[in-house]
C-alpha cells in the first residue's frame, strides 16, 4: 500500500521531468553561457576565446551607444503588434462566427505563409514596395504617400528603406502568431451568449464589449506576446526593408557578433534586451490582469 501511494506521489514529478530537463539543457544552460560571455573580455578582435573577468563595462555603453536602436525596436514591435491585433482580431472573429465547415481551411490559409522561408517572404516585400511597383504607384496616385510624408513617416516619395516598410514587414511576417491564439480563444466562446445578449436588448457592440472581448483576453495576451517578443529582436526586416535610419537592436547584435567579432558586447546587448523584454511583459501582464484570465 505504501509503495502504491509513493508511486502516485512521484507520478507528477516523473511527468514533468522531461520538460524540466529539456528546459534546463536548451534554455537555462545557453542562457548561463550567454551571461558568462557578456562578462568576458577579448584581448584583441581576433581572440576567439574571450576570458571571463566579470567585465561589467560591456553593459555600460548599451543604453548610451545603442539607446536609439533599442527604443526604435520597441516602437516598431509595438506598432506592428497593434497592427496585427487590429487586423487579426476581426479575421479570427469572422472565421469563428461565419467560417462554418470551412473553418479548418481558412485557418490553414493563415498558416500557409509558414511554408515559405521567412527570409524569402521578407525579400518579396522589396519587390512589392519598389519605387515603381503597382502598390507604390497606386498609393502615390491616391495621395497616401503624400499623407505619410506630411506626418513624417516617410522621407521623399518612396516606401522602401523607410520605417513604414519595416513595420509593414513585421506585421505581415508575424500576423499568424496573432491570429492563431485569437482564433483558439474565440472558438471556446459559446456563441449562444450573443443570442442571449440580444434577448436582453443589448446592441451588437455592447455584447462584444461586455462578453466577447473579456472572454477573448487570453488570446489577446498570448498573441501580443508571440508577436511582440520576436518582432523586437528581429533584424531581417530592418536589413532588407529599412535604411540606416531604421536599424533595430537586432541589427546591432548581428553587426557586433558577425562583423566586429565582439562576442562579449553582442552577448551583453542580447542579455540586456531579454531583461528589458521580461520586465515589459510582466508590466503588460499586470496591466491586463492575467490573474483573472485563468480563473
Amino acid at each position: 500500500m505504501s509503495t502504491r501511494v509513493g508511486g502516485r506521489r512521484l507520478t507528477p514529478y516523473l511527468l514533468v521531468g522531461p520538460g524540466v530537463a529539456w528546459l534546463g539543457v536548451f534554455f537555462l544552460v545557453p542562457l548561463w553561457n550567454l551571461f558568462v560571455m557578456s562578462l568576458s573580455t577579448k584581448r584583441s578582435r581576433y581572440d576567439f576565446d574571450p576570458a571571463f573577468r566579470w567585465d561589467w563595462s560591456n553593459y555600460g555603453d548599451v543604453f548610451g551607444a545603442y539607446g536609439t536602436q533599442l527604443g526604435r525596436s520597441f516602437l516598431f514591435a509595438g506598432v506592428a503588434t497593434l497592427a496585427c491585433l487590429v487586423i487579426g482580431y476581426p479575421m479570427a472573429y469572422w472565421v469563428v462566427v461565419h467560417g462554418g465547415r470551412f473553418r479548418a481551411a481558412l485557418v490553414g490559409l493563415v498558416i500557409v505563409p509558414f511554408f515559405t522561408s521567412f527570409l524569402l517572404r521578407t525579400i518579396s516585400w522589396t519587390v512589392l514596395l519598389a519605387d515603381e511597383s503597382v502598390i507604390v504607384r497606386a498609393l502615390r496616385a491616391t495621395g497616401v504617400l503624400a499623407v505619410l510624408r506630411t506626418v513624417g513617416w516617410i522621407d521623399g516619395d518612396r516606401l522602401l528603406d523607410t520605417p513604414v516598410a519595416v513595420v509593414g514587414g513585421l506585421t505581415y511576417n508575424f500576423l499568424p502568431f496573432m491570429v492563431l491564439p485569437l482564433y483558439v480563444s474565440l472558438e471556446r466562446i459559446d456563441l449562444r451568449l450573443l443570442d442571449a445578449c440580444g434577448d436582453l436588448y443589448a446592441s451588437g457592440w455592447s455584447a462584444f464589449r461586455r462578453v466577447v472581448l473579456p472572454l477573448s483576453l487570453p488570446g489577446v495576451f498570448a498573441g501580443s506576446l508571440l508577436t511582440f517578443i520576436p518582432a523586437t529582436g528581429d533584424f531581417v526586416n530592418a536589413y532588407f526593408l529599412g535604411g540606416t535610419s531604421s536599424r533595430m537592436i537586432g541589427n546591432v547584435v548581428q553587426d557586433r557578433f558577425l562583423v566586429q567579432l565582439d562576442q562579449p558586447g553582442a552577448a551583453a546587448i542580447s542579455f540586456l534586451l531579454m531583461a528589458v523584454i521580461t520586465v515589459a511583459v510582466l508590466v503588460y501582464a499586470r496591466v491586463l490582469g492575467t490573474e483573472e484570465l485563468t480563473s
